[in-house]
């Protein structure tokens, strides 16, 4: 090189484009089975295919890219493995709001035309986003990107799901569930985002059915459900209560005899120390009412409005329902009194609306069996944390984990391989589709809705670039020898 020709101005991409491009076609970054040298795998916690990449992705994929060069440095069989992630609820809201610009909804296109849009969708941000990723110099092995709904990864969820089912792992039930009146979907906890809002306490008395001079005063922040209470809870140690316990109290406004309850969930210096019990719209009523085996009125819809359980409030916003239920109330002399407070309402981290706590059907994962080898895996020191402090909140974790609600009233995704006859109570999980009922010869159709988008992610043993295959590799880039980030194990618990 001449003076000439020397530049005099730095052109990093221009440089960095093309150093990056020769490490990549001379497979610097490729992995493949040595035997002499020890392995060392990471598997990249995927972008989701949703725009971009943020500062947050910069900094994991860096830490991440130290770790792999460093091994590789060292001499270690160092293998990086990218991918990206279908992300469910996320990727198809995106593209509904799309939709929504050009005045279309999912329903007006159908399920089959909708998804050839989400697949468009795909196709330009996930490219964006390995693009991004090469620019930022990861030395990932690209032989080996997947994404979560390729080919190999499809079939590998589909034979986990069928797998755990067979085993009795995976039911299908009624339970109480995050559900999110605007995505139309149920929602996990972890998707669930916890705003302080400006609230109020209203304190309303519940009398005794025997003498209504009598009655215990209930405080809450949502005067709406109590059209589903059941029946009201104490602590069996509260003194002020117990003469009650076994009594009958009259639910204000709607007439229904509830009864009194003790359990040792309420705690008696909290409010007034009694707890209205409205199973279907309250998680932790929920549990209580399974113990009692209380009634489940569900009083509010899908929409958020008031259903026909409602009585003379239905189709009522559950907003303007409080509004009305307050003013009823008030006119009845059942409002002792309203006190102003701020409290946390959880809220769906996609679209920004409060969720409603609703019971109802879906497919959950049994966790304390699956959990259980997981914590003598981190209590014996097979699982290691770095930091070591997080051993302490993963077993926190896994030992009060629940069970897993993973389906999704979603069209992207990977659909539930499970298929009921028309015709009959027949239902059979096949990794294969099922057209004819094999007890009935009738006509099987297949459930409309999709796993979670966090569950292909964590498929047991099956490698991410593998599937269900087992090459030379299976047993060489596979945990223990498998690196995954602690922050993302925390912050998301994917892999957990």
């Amino acid at each position: 090189m001449t003076e000439n020709n020397i530049p005099t101005v730095y052109n990093p991409r221009e440089v960095e484009g093309k150093w990056y491009r020769h490490w990549e076609s001379s497979k610097y970054f490729h992995a493949e089975v040595e035997k002499d040298k020890t392995p060392f795998c990471i598997v990249m916690p995927p972008p989701n295919v949703t725009g971009q990449l943020h500062m947050g992705h910069a900094l994991d994929n860096t830490l991440q890219d130290i770790l792999t060069r460093w091994r590789r440095m060292q001499g270690y069989n160092a293998l990086w493995v990218p991918g990206t992630d279908h992300a469910g609820i996320a990727t198809q809201a995106k593209v509904e709001e799309q939709l929504a610009k050009e005045g279309l909804s999912k329903y007006d296109l159908g399920r089959e035309k909708f998804l050839e849009r989400v697949w468009q969708w795909k196709e330009q941000y996930g490219s964006r986003i390995t693009t991004q990723l090469r620019h930022l110099g990861a030395s990932c092995d690209w032989d080996r990107e997947r994404f979560t709904m390729d080919e190999g990864c499809s079939k590998a969820v589909l034979e986990v799901f069928v797998r755990l089912y067979d085993q009795g792992l995976i039911y299908r039930d009624y339970y109480i569930t995050n559900w999110c009146p605007h995505c139309q979907t149920t929602i996990s906890d972890i998707e669930v985002e916890h705003l302080d809002k400006p609230g109020q306490l209203y304190y309303i008395k519940y009398p005794a059915k025997d003498n209504p001079e009598e009655f215990i005063m209930i405080a809450t922040t949502r005067p709406e459900t109590m059209l589903g209470d059941v029946a009201v809870a104490v602590n069996p140690e509260d003194d002020r209560y117990l003469h009650l316990v076994g009594k009958t109290l009259v639910l204000p406004i709607v007439g229904r005899e509830l009864p009194v309850i003790a359990d040792a969930y309420c705690d008696p210096t909290f409010g007034t120390g009694a707890v209205k019990m409205t199973p279907a719209h309250d998680p932790n009523d929920f549990e209580i009412g399974r113990r009692h085996s209380l009634p489940e009125v569900v009083v509010i819809d899908k929409y958020g409005k008031m259903n026909e359980n409602a009585g003379k409030y239905q189709g009522l916003d559950r907003w303007e329902c409080r509004k009305q239920i307050v003013r009823d109330l008030e006119a009845m002399g059942a409002l002792v009194k309203v006190e102003d407070m701020s409290h946390a309402v959880g809220h769906c981290y996609r679209c920004s609306t409060a969720i409603e706590p609703m019971l109802s059907k879906q497919w959950f994962v049994r966790m304390k069996p699956l959990a259980e080898p997981a914590i003598e895996a981190a209590k014996d020191g097979r699982i290691t944390f770095i930091p070591e402090r997080f051993t302490k909140i993963y077993l926190n974790w896994m030992e009060n984990i629940r069970d897993w609600c993973i389906s999704r009233q979603l069209w992207w995704g990977h659909r539930i391989p499970v298929y009921y006859c028309r015709d009959c109570d027949e239902t059979v999980a096949s990794v294969t589709p099922v057209s004819g009922c094999g007890k009935c010869g009738g006509a099987m159709e297949q459930d409309p809705m999709c796993w979670t988008p966090g569950s292909p992610r964590p498929c047991g043993p099956f490698p991410p670039w593998a599937g269900l295959t087992r090459p030379p590799s299976w047993n060489i880039f596979t945990p223990p020898r498998c690196w995954l980030p602690a922050a993302t194990l925390f912050s998301s618990g994917w892999p957990a």
